[in-house]
């Protein structure tokens, strides 16, 4: 006799899974790249009032979700070890025994996979780079074991975004995103060695690298703030060649408010106020941004100064 689906797998259990995954691979941080993805959108499509279209749309938030996943994972297998014996990790899925090895695995490859099948559909250039994106995201969760500036290829993970974006949208590449790329990389600069203040005597005792073991956290947040404010520079390069005006510097504006706050807390060093400064602080400048350039894209006779 069979039974119902509903009773092999309950509603409830169902969730409970796709809850699990989602905390596995952190999916509530994409915040932070997948607005500058979309704005990098709106901008390529300005000729269409900022949209590409449902299908272009679509892809590009598939192709998004895959590839962070992919890394991610990746990052979570390839840390198991560490984080099963750093206190603040040990609770992750893996260490923890929550999620097993092998689907883990599975989530990464299949991830992996999806990105360059949804490349594929996007256009030929996107698909050709596709191997060379997975690479590239993947890669930054090495660097701790031989690199001081293990930061910056975090960076460069999340720079993939608004460029690919792009691509998706033009199929070639541009100054704006190239300027929008450098800035993510500037801002993750900046507020992973915030992230990495938690993990300081850690990463040190292991020798794991970071700019934070290597200049000490005093001198590492000087650094982090210096890049925040390329980043802050840098977005106002984008805005000034995008020839944007009065919603994009109020949108600026609130971004050096969120900036200052963000490394006012971070000197703190309370793990309470880096999670603070870490998440609410960078998911409310990547969401300014989006807000203001599709304002600007959709709404152009806001800008009053032309």
């Amino acid at each position: 006799m069979h039974r119902p689906a509903s009773i092999l797998h309950p509603p409830s259990s169902i969730l409970s899974q796709i809850r699990t995954w989602a905390e596995f691979v952190k999916f509530s941080h994409t915040i932070f790249a997948l607005p500058f993805a979309l704005a990098s959108m709106v901008v390529a499509a300005q000729e269409q009032r900022g949209w590409p279209g449902w299908r272009v749309f679509g892809l590009i938030l598939a192709a998004m979700v895959c590839a962070r996943t992919c890394a991610m994972a990746f990052n979570r297998i390839v840390d198991r070890e560490f984080d099963k014996v750093n206190p603040r990790t040990s609770t992750r899925h893996l260490p923890a025994g929550q999620i097993s090895l092998a689907g883990a695995w599975a989530i990464c490859a299949g991830s992996g996979l999806g990105l360059i099948g949804v490349s594929y559909f996007i256009n030929s250039l996107c698909f050709y780079l596709s191997p060379l994106a997975l690479i590239i995201v993947c890669f930054y969760s090495l660097t701790k074991r031989f690199t001081d500036f293990t930061h910056f290829y975090l960076g460069l993970a999340l720079a993939l975004a608004p460029v690919g974006a792009w691509l998706a949208v033009r199929g070639a590449f541009g100054l704006q995103p190239f300027i929008l790329a450098l800035s993510v990389v500037a801002w993750l600069v900046g507020f992973d060695i915030i992230y990495a203040l938690q993990d300081y005597e850690f990463d040190r005792k292991q020798g794991l690298r970071s700019l934070v073991v290597r200049w000490g956290p005093k001198n590492a947040l000087m650094f982090a703030f210096l890049s925040h404010m390329v980043m802050w520079g840098l977005l106002g390069l984008f805005g000034l060649i995008s020839n944007f005006r009065v919603a994009y510097l109020a949108g600026l504006l609130i971004i050096l408010g969120s900036l200052l706050l963000e490394h006012w807390l971070a000197r703190k060093r309370s793990l309470k106020w880096i999670n603070v400064a870490f998440f609410r602080l960078n998911a409310l400048i990547s969401v300014v941004f989006l807000i203001v350039t599709v304002t600007e894209v959709v709404f152009p006779r806001f800008r009053v100064f032309q």
